[in-house]
């Protein structure tokens, strides 16, 4: 309630000097902005650009206005927004314009006009009542609007959900006050959870001068976005770090709520049983856990049920080891509940900001919040325009330093991303060896897979990393002929027994090419029926993709190559493990493994992949990967068997992550999708 209390004095005090300042000359002071400032905006840590801002005076409203941009990855995302509102901030008009992230553009006016709003979303036009309390805001960007909606919520003393205009609904949750180090001061911040303007949530830092500090989200391409007000740029590390444990503690809350703490076993009876060891499946059977782990499972009748158990009924249903995504970017807490509804309880995120992923591992190994396991990879990138983060290596010290620092840090791996140059990713991998990581990643600039491989990579990231050792140099396609790979062909068939000699692995992920790939002219949904359960804030981002009608015949040439090329890998015996590189949360993994068997893998290989395959691989095969005696007790239980039609592996019911059963309706409701 002090919040509050301060910060309608200090809008009342601003209003005052308006109205001194109309007094003394009107015209000098529409021109003065009485608010200015400037935050840093950041992708993985890495300050990619800028947001400036200034609040003025028009007559008895205040005018907001920002000027927001950004350049990723040699991208540059342009925004401009302006807000003018009544003296207590609620919105008169609203307009932006520009870009939200590489791929995503927004062009919105909202004016309201007495009980009626005017909304223009790009060409198309419409209105709709006015409710009695809102704001007028159109996702994350800009920050200096988000500032101003935290202002209307707290001079109008708003509790609960707020309706917003183009659409939606946001809440925002106080959850404690933070001091931060900044330089040689400490600072009290009050923390926010914001929810609703991107899917899940933002962690929102006020000071008392009721001015926003920071902000940790993600952005309109679902990567890490955080802004920074100017002067408090050394806390970032920080602000990521506490968002995180804050977030997942949220988290935790839910997991109680969904499936409260039990003493004593749990026994799933009248399971038909996959247990991915190639084994046909058996029917009736009965799985023991006790302690997170699988004590006893077999034919129900051999299996004993210990005193004071719970007993869950799985008649009907096909109990598997929960999947994996051997190719995830865990941006944000709510992927935990996501990937736990799919089925899926182990991950691994193959390339975050250290702080904020080291912080979710540690909270769901603790049992401090809601997700499957994290085995995790931590990215290396080179110093170039278009690298990404901040952990980058340009020579062998800082390579080395980087490579120790996630060792030490209990990271499995070193992912490498593509401005690495060739004589430094030598260094990283052959540093990383000797503590004992693999390391995995894309192949970098100037170097084709076989030398990424004989530089000392050991997995490979991306199907499209692959055609250039696959085919002759001066291969060029044929019109109106679909490429294949000839593997009788002498640039094929090196490069495959290269691969085998080197044990290499891959990870396709055929699921974002297919995104990439689809034509515009057909739904994304069509592909993907994940893709119809979105939530509102990820439904037009990932729906709204795909190639132009002159592009669509290379695209699908494009996507039928991948295909060949996954399918041709596992014929001659090299490992494919599942990853999807996001797409849609949760459901991609499913997608993967329907692909993988477009390209000719049989059903049960393609669970294979996302199950005791990436747990060999991860050296993990003596906890997990499949279902038997003594292993871990992660598991999925589904509708219809995934061996006569392997998306059946879409129906999942229900998933026991360490050894706790939750209902998959539940965890998908509970971050907004459809179940």
């Amino acid at each position: 309630m002090e919040f509050y209390k301060k910060l309608l004095f200090n809008i009342a005090l601003a209003c005052s000097c308006c109205l001194i300042f109309a007094a003394t000359g009107r015209a000098q002071e529409e021109a003065t902005p009485f608010e200015s400032g400037k935050f840093r905006l950041h992708k993985f840590q890495q300050q990619i650009g800028e947001e400036n801002y200034e609040i003025t005076r028009t007559g008895e409203s205040l005018l907001v206005k920002s000027n927001f941009k950004f350049t990723d990855r040699g991208t540059p995302v342009p925004l401009a927004a302006t807000l003018k509102t009544k003296p207590d901030f609620t919105p008169e008009n609203f307009e932006i314009k520009g870009s939200t992230s590489r791929a995503s553009k927004i062009d919105v006016r909202v004016s309201i006009g007495g009980a009626t709003a005017t909304i223009r979303e790009g060409s198309e036009t419409r209105q709709a009542p006015v409710p009695d309390r809102f704001f007028a805001i159109a996702g994350y960007a800009p920050v200096a609007v988000q500032q101003t909606m935290m202002r209307y919520l707290a001079v109008n003393k708003i509790k609960g959900e707020l309706p917003t205009l183009p659409g939606g609904k946001v809440s925002v949750e106080k959850r404690g006050t933070d001091r931060i180090k900044v330089g040689d001061r400490t600072v009290a911040l009050d923390r926010y959870l914001v929810s609703g303007l991107i899917w899940g949530r933002e962690a929102v830092w006020l000071d008392r001068e009721n001015n926003l500090v920071a902000l940790v989200g993600i952005d309109a391409e679902f990567d890490h976005f955080e802004a920074i007000r100017d002067g408090f740029e050394t806390a970032l590390a920080t602000f990521v770090e506490k968002a995180a444990a804050d977030n997942m503690a949220a988290l935790a809350e839910l997991s109680d709520r969904l499936s409260p703490r039990q003493k004593g076993a749990l026994v799933i009876k009248n399971a038909n049983l996959i247990d991915v060891t190639g084994a046909a499946p058996l029917e009736n059977a009965a799985i023991v856990i006790e302690n997170g782990r699988i004590a006893q499972i077999g034919a129900a009748g051999s299996v004993k049920t210990p005193k004071g158990a719970r007993v869950f009924d799985a008649r009907g249903k096909y109990a598997l080891p929960g999947l994996w995504d051997m190719h995830a970017h865990f941006q944000q807490v709510e992927w935990g509940p996501v990937y736990l509804a799919a089925g899926v309880t182990t991950v691994r995120d193959a390339a975050n900001e250290f702080e904020y992923i080291a912080a979710v591992r540690d909270a769901v190994r603790k049992g401090r919040g809601l997700g499957p396991r994290l085995l995790l990879a931590g990215v290396i990138d080179g110093e170039h325009p278009s690298a990404i983060g901040v952990m980058r290596a340009d020579t062998p010290d800082k390579a080395r330093a980087l490579v120790n620092r996630y060792f030490q840090a209990g990271f499995d791996q070193i992912k490498i991303y593509s401005s690495v140059k060739p004589e430094i990713l030598r260094v990283i991998t052959a540093e990383a060896h000797r503590l004992g990581l693999t390391v995995t990643g894309h192949v970098p600039r100037g170097m084709n897979a076989v030398e990424a491989v004989e530089s000392g990579i050991d997995q490979i990231n991306h199907v499209r990393f692959l055609p250039p050792v696959l085919f002759a140099k001066d291969f060029k396609p044929t019109p109106g002929v679909q490429p294949t790979v000839d593997v009788d062909s002498p640039e094929a068939r090196a490069a495959i027994e290269f691969f085998k000699k080197h044990n290499t692995v891959f990870d396709p992920t055929l699921a974002i090419y297919e995104l990439f790939f689809h034509p515009a002219s057909k739904p994304f949904s069509e592909f993907e029926p994940g893709a119809a359960k979105l939530p509102r804030e990820l439904y037009a981002p990932l729906n709204n993709t795909g190639v132009p009608p002159e592009g669509e015949k290379q695209a699908e040439e494009n996507l039928n190559l991948f295909l060949n090329i996954v399918g041709t890998l596992h014929k001659q015996g090299l490992t494919i493990v599942a990853g999807t590189d996001q797409v849609v949360p949760g459901h991609s993994l499913h997608r993967e493994l329907e692909l993988y068997v477009k390209a000719g893998l049989t059903p049960m290989e393609a669970l294979q992949s996302a199950t005791v395959v990436p747990a060999r691989v991860m050296k993990r095969d003596k906890d997990s990967g499949t279902l038997e005696t003594g292993k871990v007790a992660d598991l999925v239980l589904i509708e219809g068997n995934p061996l006569e039609n392997v998306s059946n592996i879409r129906n999942t019911k229900f998933v026991v992550a360490n050894g706790r059963l939750f209902d998959c309706a539940e965890l998908w409701q509970s971050v907004g999708f459809k179940p």
